[in-house]
């Protein structure tokens, strides 16, 4: 079954994280991706580990599906052939520092006239305009400046990254986010545009509440562990043989949970009566449940505050996540193959779709192994070229 974006051509100039991620996710809904990479060298994600019999599983776990042509455009006849293959795409992803396309040529503002249907997405650090925009960034920096590792870890204790490349992400999905609302506006006018998103203003975007309480309070938010600044309780427990999260969100809730643990009391403590009262003196209750909840194993624990509707979890480890029968029955890990790893597990596509498949069925390309096939298929570049092109050093 076709996928939602069968039809659609990418042109892929990314590298590393966050572009690689936007450009992926349109190739998991169907879109055919064309990575366009320097000769020799490629993405140099390709040379992060870990490896598999040489080949990196960082570079395949957000390459996956896409074809790999190998182009020099730091010459003439390059620029030359990328533009024909402009001409005959739909979107064009790059994630290079502000100004590297525009020495190239290759800016939207060189290209839209000419190209006036062609949707063009920048992702990159702090975007294509403001007194930042020059400046590179990597996820770690931007975890720092948009205030992310401020607000992560437990009070009074070192700065700490968040686990995940989250300001890579947040960006790539609102890339994608771009992208898609840039195809519906030109399906409706004909006109193509430029997406520009920067990873701190998506970081900033996803900072919800901390924001709102600072405007609220004057007051700056720090560090809180697993607590949630809002909602009490709301955060992690020890149990007898490790770790429990509970989320009780409303103060029915916080009724059934206390009449359950046997301290219907706590209903009625004045300290305790409210979500806001329980917030303002978590202080008070959190010892007090601590004690409780480090009387029972933490599958014994969910398993009946489950049976009262109670919101609660385990703290799952990689190894725990990727073989539970939840993500298994969502196929959200799946294999693919690939001539030099051989079977690769990977994360599967979260969107789910009733009519249009979403699928990941083919691996990530080895450095420009659609070359050959892409120049001859979409521009009709007899083998000939194709092999002067290589002795020139274009591919």
């Amino acid at each position: 079954m076709p996928g939602p974006l069968t039809g659609i051509k990418v042109l892929d100039l990314t590298r590393v994280l966050a572009g690689p991620y936007a450009t992926m996710i349109l190739s998991d809904l169907g879109a055919e991706v064309i990575k366009i990479e320097q000769p020799e060298s490629g993405d140099e994600s390709r040379r992060f580990g870990p490896f598999k019999n040489g080949f990196s599983l960082y570079f395949m776990s957000v390459n996956r599906g896409k074809q790999s042509v190998t182009l020099n455009l730091k010459t003439e006849r390059g620029i030359h052939i990328f533009k024909q293959l402009v001409k005959r795409s739909d979107i064009l992803v790059e994630n290079f520092r502000p100004g590297t396309m525009k020495k190239l040529g290759l800016d939207y503002a060189s290209l839209k006239d000419e190209y006036p249907s062609l949707i063009y997405a920048s992702c990159s650090g702090f975007g294509q305009t403001g007194p930042y925009a020059s400046k590179g960034a990597y996820d770690m920096i931007i975890q720092g400046m948009g205030g992310i590792i401020s607000i992560t870890g437990e009070p009074d204790s070192p700065p700490v990254r968040v686990g995940t490349s989250i300001s890579d992400i947040t960006a790539a999905l609102f890339t994608t986010i771009g992208i898609m609302s840039a195809l519906h506006h030109r399906n409706n006018t004909g006109k193509g545009q430029l997406v520009d998103v920067a990873m701190l203003d998506s970081l900033v975007a996803v900072l919800e509440n901390a924001i709102v309480r600072y405007f609220a309070t004057d007051e700056i938010p720090q560090p809180l562990g697993s607590r949630h600044p809002a909602i009490t309780p709301f955060e992690i427990y020890e149990s007898t043989d490790g770790h429990i999260i509970i989320a009780i969100g409303n103060d029915s809730l916080w009724a059934k949970f206390c009449e359950h643990i046997d301290h219907k009391h706590l209903i009625f403590d004045q300290r305790f009566k409210t979500n806001a009262e329980r917030t303002e003196n978590h202080s008070d209750l959190f010892p007090i449940l601590s004690e409780i909840m480090r009387q029972r194993k933490t599958d014994e624990w969910i398993e009946s505050l489950e049976k009262i509707g109670v919101p609660c979890g385990p703290i799952n480890t990689i190894d725990k996540v990727v073989n539970h029968p939840q993500v298994q029955a969502r196929e959200m890990i799946t294999k693919v193959l690939h001539e030099i790893t051989g079977a690769v597990e990977v994360p599967g596509v979260p969107i789910k779709l009733s009519d249009t498949s979403c699928a990941v069925d083919v691996p990530a390309p080895n450095l420009g192994e659609h070359t050959d096939e892409v120049l001859k298929n979409m521009l009709n570049i007899s083998h000939d070229e194709v092999k002067q092109l290589k002795e020139e050093g274009i591919i």
